[in-house]
């Protein structure tokens, strides 16, 4: 009984929950300004997900310093057009991502 998602009821191979989850995401995409004139593009709104895996994939095609905090995407430099496109690319649905 270990092999089954408690969600779905599907076996873990077969588990969908994901990519359910990943589908109906309201995701936040903005910059901040940091110390000493720092730039910081933070991706908010992901729930259901593993976001260490995300920010892994997102700092390695953005090419880009980041981290994960409090459910929050912090990624070095602005990178808001390049984080969406590559969060479409993902799977997530570009109407859901809000960009400012």
């Amino acid at each position: 009984m270990g092999d089954i998602c408690p969600k779905c009821g599907l076996a873990k191979e077969l588990c969908v929950c994901e990519t359910i989850a990943k589908e109906e995401q309201r995701i936040r995409i903005r910059t901040v300004n940091r110390k000493f004139g720092k730039t910081s593009t933070l991706i908010e709104g992901l729930q259901d997900v593993n976001l260490k895996e995300i920010a892994k994939q997102l700092k390695a095609k953005i090419a880009c310093g980041g981290t994960v905090k409090e459910g929050v995407i912090e990624l070095q430099g602005n990178h808001i057009t390049k984080a969406k496109e590559v969060l479409v690319k993902m799977g997530f649905n570009s109407s859901a991502i809000d960009t400012n």
